[in-house]
């Protein structure tokens, strides 16, 4: 009997929008990372947004990006989906966020047809308006969320979800965070047309 194939191997890149080393977002990545190791075919990787100039034309010369820029993209074009960590700021999305999203959305857009997902921590609503935000900018980048789980975290209700270096300790969290990376898993494939 012929042994089972191995699942399909699903290249993700991890996006945090806050650039605080203890921020509780950045915090959420590093768990989802963890909870990828117990799931079979799905490997993330941090990509940092930090180092990236403010978007600006005039450093585009003949159609070539500024290296640190055309590495970002190059990181963002490789991997088959993506995860967004999206604090919420005044209502929206962090400026270094959208900083790192119109630098690889300039020609070619290297956002297209990737499946991607959201997780948000903070206070009140667990950064949801910056979400909704987001998931606005995908529809012109082509990018295709996954609509559930939704993940939004309020981080300062009991039980205490972070410790003072911003690690998520919440295990109820940490399900929920294998529930959005299955679903990512899973819709990417299916956005690939490996499974139905």
């Amino acid at each position: 009997m012929a042994a089972a194939a191995p699942p399909p191997i699903i290249k993700v890149a991890a996006l945090c929008g806050s650039l605080r080393k203890g921020s509780y977002n950045r915090g959420l990545l590093r768990a989802a990372m963890e909870v990828s190791k117990s799931i079979n075919g799905l490997e993330i990787e941090y990509v940092d947004i930090s180092p990236l100039p403010f978007l600006n034309t005039d450093l585009e010369v003949d159609g070539t990006y500024p290296p640190v820029v055309e590495a970002f993209r190059q990181k963002i074009l490789a991997a088959d989906s993506v995860i967004f960590a999206s604090p919420e700021y005044n209502y929206s999305v962090t400026g270094p966020l959208k900083n790192a999203i119109d630098w690889a959305s300039r020609p070619p857009n290297v956002w297209a047809d990737k499946a991607a997902a959201i997780v948000s921590t903070g206070g009140g609503f667990g950064g949801g308006r910056s979400q909704y935000h987001l998931r606005q900018i995908g529809v012109y980048l082509n990018l295709h969320f996954i609509n559930k789980p939704e993940f939004f975290l309020n981080a300062f209700q009991p039980p205490p979800k972070f410790d003072t270096e911003g690690n998520l300790i919440d295990d109820a969290t940490k399900e929920r965070l294998k529930e959005i990376l299955l679903s990512l898993y899973t819709f990417t494939l299916r956005l690939q047309g490996k499974r139905d």
